[in-house]
């Protein structure tokens, strides 16, 4: 209707005006609820334009208009706003508009660019943890509401499968494993437990064996022996140490922190895993052999994650690969003066004159670091898809940083494709207990939170009942819906810029704005329709009830909802839509008959209102990438 509105009044500007007008002076706002009508055009504009009073020029258009336009039955000015007033029969002409296009507010498939999404990139000495699911969830959302805009999307994670964090469970399990009689250390099989969880161990042990080390070292300071400490670093020891004197151990702690990390990396243990990184890098047969066993224990467990919640990759990239795409770029930039190198041997870039810093490439070793392997990630992706117009990189907001530097450099670096790259930044999820750490063990595992959210819907389904007919197979079908959907809406909803507090009780409850309350309005709906299903409306009610109108109206924003979530990378302006739609539906189902209805024409309205629901629950919780039952 906005549409038909500022064609008739471009084409009409001389008769209402007296004068030709640009169309940016067309301008429509949502009706405020207080006020009569359905669309508002406002006024202010036009008022600038004539010299004219807003009651003048706005009693001009609306009559205008609604003697133009048969669907406007009414219009009223308030200040400088036009409110028009639509009638019934344009209302339910738009709900058969809807039902006959079935998925509304979907753009037709590649009609626009080419997208790569990358989501998930975890690391392989460790289990996915609560936090990747809220990157996983908003990745492969993000993905699916691009591609409903038209946009060919790639789904893609770059596996971080080398560095100083994988050559850490890699010794700690070579080191510290124990063996069997014949000798060999346990393994995933042996133990009988999951490959990822099984290297994630090991990543904890690690640390425990070096804080052990470590602690050892804070004595002999304590004690007053440096031996083996640089001047710098023993200046800044004995400085922590004379401001811990005569503190308790509660005042004490911060100081106690800042002492451990001067320790770590003076410990054996750190010095030999550093030496294994080295001997990586330069293809160590034995070293290698050991980080692809270990390496691959870890994607088995992470492809039973993936399958378990819904999660597909259309292409993978390996740090192990990437990295050394991204060595040649530093040392391209380093032989065109675009980068420099320290007294150590390590090279840089320097950003001061972007009010950056100074940002490390190469360590002094030769070895690589996170941004090495994204710049030649980066490149490699584009190599691989001419025609990719863009990737939007699914990371947490403590790397808005790293991203902003990433994408300075390639620009340097003379890829115009750079500018098209986007960080999609989310905040941290935390838990009531406060921030997971992986080598501390202190993170929610994936596996097992999603095994708990299944666990609990389960036992509410069976509390609730309604499973009469159901087989066991079937109900866990329907309580893993339920638990999963519930799981991802939670954490999707929320703005993904914002920070989150994780409760998993409060994931799958029926009521309120949850996964389940939305899965079980679907359910209540396909309950309508089994009863008596109709396609189109063949005679147009004669009235419309306000529950009718209001459900019709938040129908037809949702294309408009859909693109925004695009725009924005943010399924949460989905989420919370739909969650409206559906509080008002049940109003609507609460309030309005239907197959109690004797008028026929009223009663089959009645039913195309809870199909066009229906299709659109369905519609924008596939694009959350949550499933939903015909039956709860």
């Amino acid at each position: 209707m906005e549409a038909q509105i500022k064609e008739l009044l471009l084409a009409n500007s001389n008769e209402i005006f007296g004068q030709l007008i640009p169309e940016k002076l067309i301008q429509f706002q949502k009706t405020r609820k207080d006020v009569e009508g359905d669309l508002t055009l406002v006024v202010f504009p036009f008022v600038k334009m004539l010299r004219t009073k807003p009651q003048e020029v706005g009693e001009k258009i609306g009559a205008f208009v609604c003697e133009k336009i048969e669907a406007i039955d009414s219009y009223n000015l308030v200040g400088g706003f036009l409110n028009f007033s639509l009638g019934h029969e344009y209302y339910w002409s738009a709900l058969n508009e809807l039902v006959q296009k079935g998925t509304y507010g979907i753009h037709p498939k590649q009609s626009k660019s080419q997208l790569m999404v990358e989501f998930s990139s975890p690391n392989t000495n460790k289990p996915l943890h609560l936090g990747h699911l809220r990157n996983i969830f908003l990745g492969h959302s993000v993905s699916r509401i691009l591609e409903a805009v038209g946009h060919d999307v790639i789904k893609t994670q770059i596996i971080n499968d080398r560095g100083i964090h994988i050559c850490k469970s890699m010794l700690a399990w070579q080191k510290f494993a124990p063996t069997d009689a014949k000798g060999e250390r346990e393994t995933p099989k042996s133990t009988n437990m999951k490959g990822d969880k099984f290297v994630g161990k090991y990543y904890v042990i690690f640390d425990q064996k070096l804080r052990e080390e470590a602690a050892s070292l804070l004595a002999e300071w304590a004690k007053g022996d440096f031996d083996g400490l640089d001047r710098d670093t023993r200046a800044e020891v004995e400085k922590l140490l004379k401001a811990k004197a005569g503190k308790t151990s509660e005042e004490s702690k911060g100081i106690d922190a800042k002492l451990l990390e001067h320790a770590k990396p003076l410990t054996d243990l750190m010095q030999e895993a550093k030496e294994m990184l080295v001997k990586w890098e330069a293809k160590d047969p034995q070293t290698y052999l050991l980080w692809s066993t270990m390496n691959s224990w870890v994607y088995e467990g992470f492809d039973v994650t993936y399958k378990n919640m819904g999660t597909e990759f259309d292409k993978l990239y390996y740090e192990s690969d990437t990295f050394i795409i991204g060595k040649d770029l530093v040392l391209q930039g380093l032989k065109s003066g675009l980068f420099f190198k320290k007294e150590d041997g390590s090279i840089w870039v320097d950003l001061t004159d972007e009010g950056l810093d100074e940002k490390l490439l190469l360590r002094s070793d030769g070895t690589a670091v996170y941004m090495t392997q994204d710049m030649g990630t980066a490149q490699v992706r584009f190599e691989d898809f001419p025609k990719l117009d863009g990737i939007t990189y699914t990371v947490g907001n403590e790397q808005d940083y790293h991203f902003k530097v990433l994408f300075l450099i390639l620009q340097k670096l003379g890829f115009d494709w750079a500018k098209n790259c986007q960080h999609l930044s989310y905040g941290m999820v935390d838990l009531p207990t406060g921030k997971m750490k992986s080598r501390e063990g202190t993170v929610v595992d994936a596996d097992d939170l999603i095994d708990e959210v299944v666990s609990k819907a389960k036992a509410a389904t069976m509390d609730r009942g309604h499973i009469e007919g159901m087989t066991e197979n079937e109900v866990d079908a329907l309580c893993h819906q339920i638990g999963l959907g519930g799981l991802k809406y939670y954490l999707l909803k929320v703005d993904p810029k914002k920070r989150m507090l994780f409760n998993p009780e409060e994931s799958i409850e029926l009521n309120g704005n949850t996964g389940p309350f939305i899965q079980y309005t679907h359910a209540r709906i396909q309950s309508i329709l089994r009863k008596e299903s109709v396609e189109k409306m063949d005679q147009l009610p004669t009235d419309l009830l306000e529950n009718e109108r209001e459900l019709i109206k938040q129908l037809q924003l949702m294309p408009e909802v859909i693109d925004e979530a695009a725009a924005a990378q943010s399924p949460a302006l989905i989420a919370n839509a739909t969650y409206e739609l559906v509080k008002e539906f049940n109003a609507f189902y609460q309030n309005v008959p239907i197959f109690k209805e004797d008028d026929s024409a009223k009663k089959v309205a009645r039913l195309l209102v809870c199909k066009a629901v229906g299709n659109t629950i369905k519609t924008n919780m596939y694009l959350l990438g949550i499933e939903v039952p015909n039956r709860m």
